[in-house]
């Protein structure tokens, strides 16, 4: 059986950084960094974030620009009733 991780000496890790470390992100596989045989760190994959709310996302976006709820002073055809 497959081990669900990944193992390099501390050596090899910083020889080699910039290749393993978007493996991680990509696989999902956790990748021991070891020193002298003994884990010295685990770098794990993003974990999945929930979405921004919509509010956060549109905060700072919108201008306002009067009043939107009292009337205009024109008549429409939905008062005519």
């Amino acid at each position: 059986m497959a081990k669900p991780f990944d193992e390099v000496g501390v050596a090899e890790f910083k020889a080699k950084a910039t290749k393993l470390l978007p493996r991680v992100a990509r696989t999902g596989r956790v990748l021991r960094v070891l020193k002298r045989g003994k884990v010295l760190v685990e770098v794990h994959p993003p974990r999945e974030t929930a979405p921004e709310p919509f509010v956060g996302r549109i905060r700072g976006t919108v201008t306002e620009l009067g009043d939107v709820l009292s009337p205009i002073g024109e008549a429409w055809e939905a008062d005519a009733e």
